[in-house]
């Protein structure tokens, strides 16, 4: 047994008062106890002897004894295979009075090396939920937590019950722990994400993918600063924890699935458009030609994606924005077909249904065998959609009024679908313009209001004066002339 400095009245010293420790004695009671439990079989008498030691080193307050005898017991069931004790050891160790938070990390710690020695699922979850137990509500193991919960939810998932991986997953805020890693916080709240979206509930999946801001992908060329006196210690990511370039990529087709969900073209193509950035930097770092040629099998799946989306999304600034930007992408001229749709609807020119369908239906179906998958059941519709919109575009380029019968004829469509589409291009203000139904004629001129027109009076006016000044001067000028010539005959 280990020595301790008795009281001068020779009683039990106050708990948490400093005594020394034998650690030498404690190191050579504890290789006795693994004799007798592993040899012997008589896994609960070394136990209990080493609860008397852990108490002893306990009251002590002797940090390094009190984790080595805690170490040494779930050590002791670990290597005696005794799954249910070591369960019971764990919960009652954490529970004993004054236990030093050291011990308790260790412990925990420790156990979580066991979790994949496990000889069963169930074995496997009993421990996990006693290590959750024990671990909740401690500051000091809240990043142990996490990473069981993560554990316990990939479980969870492989049974197929997503709903209970969701709920377990979304227990933990890790954006307020102060000593986990950036790339880990943010591997565990894509997880939530992934987890929400495979149950469908999207607004839950809005609500956590908030949490990240896009800018933190950013790796900025500083060096890390040295942490001060009282900074939080920031502690290394879990090995299987992705780098921070690979989770740009995994938080970005996360977002793809969301918007794909309600259709938001424009802010899918953002997010290939950021994939597809990711891939032409590490290109262009690259100097391996292998490695060149396995990039470009990479963006040009995506470029494709990107443009078809530039072309399925509504007519807005910032639509034309990222179509003209994208078409000044040197890259886009390896794949002429594109290049050529994108130049489609940036120039003024109606676009003829019939022949640009033969021509890009092939593309269109292809893209169900390539990154990304295929663009979605209502994506021809809109295709067609934005062809109509972008026609009507042109011809309100080129005429302030035109029939409505010729205006039909123009856009391959009967009057009714004419006006329909005309109506909604109205209605989402992409379009000015009024019909007057019982004269067939549909007017692309803006209302002016009462500013506009006397701005355009006052130009008008002061054309006006311009105008009668030059006749006024040239004339005077004949006048001069004519006098001249009478005075010299």
């Amino acid at each position: 047994m280990p020595t301790t400095a008795s009281s001068a009245a020779g009683g039990q010293q106050e708990p948490g008062k400093s005594r020394s420790v034998d650690h030498d004695a404690l190191d050579s009671e504890i290789e006795k106890q693994r004799s007798i439990a592993l040899q012997d079989g008589k896994l609960d008498v070394a136990i209990e002897s080493l609860l008397n030691y852990e108490k002893q080193v306990r009251l002590a307050a002797d940090v390094p004894g009190t984790r080595k005898v805690v170490l040494a017991i779930i050590q002791l069931c670990y290597e005696a295979k005794a799954w249910k004790t070591l369960n019971e050891q764990i919960l009652l160790l954490s529970k004993r009075r004054s236990q030093l938070k050291q011990a308790v990390t260790a412990m925990v710690q420790q156990a979580m090396q066991y979790i994949a020695e496990t000889p069963t699922v169930e074995a496997r979850i009993e421990l996990i939920e006693t290590l959750n137990t024990v671990s909740a509500g401690k500051i000091y193991v809240e990043i142990e937590r996490a990473r069981l919960i993560k554990k316990l939810a990939k479980i969870r998932e492989e049974q197929g019950q997503i709903a209970e991986a969701a709920e377990c997953m979304q227990e933990v805020a890790v954006e307020t722990f102060g000593a986990m890693a950036k790339t880990e916080k943010i591997a565990f709240i894509l997880e939530q994400v992934r987890l929400c979206l495979d149950r469908k509930d999207f607004i839950r999946a809005q609500i956590l993918s908030r949490k990240i801001n896009p800018k933190v992908f950013i790796e900025s060329g500083k060096e890390k600063k040295k942490p001060k006196d009282g900074d939080n210690i920031v502690e290394e990511p879990a090995p299987d924890v992705p780098t921070l370039p690979e989770l740009r990529r995994i938080y970005h087709e996360l977002m793809i699935r969301y918007y794909s969900h309600n259709h938001e073209y424009l802010e899918i193509c953002r997010s290939y458009q950021a994939i597809y950035e990711t891939l032409v930097k590490n290109e262009v770092q690259s100097s391996d030609t292998a490695m060149v040629t396995e990039g470009q099998a990479e963006w040009v799946p995506i470029l494709r994606k990107i443009c078809w989306y530039l072309v399925l999304a509504p007519h807005d600034p910032m639509q034309s924005s990222l179509l003209n930007s994208t078409l000044e992408d040197k890259k886009l001229s390896e794949i002429p077909m594109f290049q050529a749709l994108l130049k489609h609807f940036v120039t003024m020119e109606v676009i003829r249904w019939v022949s640009f369908w033969g021509d890009y239906k092939s593309e269109f179906e292809q893209e169900a065998h390539l990154t990304g998958g295929s663009l979605g059941e209502q994506a021809a519709e809109d295709l067609r959609q934005r062809v109509i919109e972008h026609n009507i575009l042109v011809v309100s380029k080129y005429y302030s009024r035109i029939t409505l019968k010729r205006l039909s004829e123009l856009l391959c469509l009967t009057a009714q679908e004419t006006e329909k589409h005309l109506s909604e291009m109205v209605v989402s203000k992409a379009l000015i313009a009024k019909v007057d139904r019982p004269a067939g004629v549909v007017c692309f001129l803006s209302k002016q209001d009462s500013n506009d027109v006397l701005n355009s009076w006052a130009v008008n006016i002061e054309k006006l004066l311009e105008l009668v000044e030059k006749s006024c001067h040239q004339i005077h000028k004949e006048t001069m002339v004519h006098k001249v010539t009478l005075k010299v005959q």
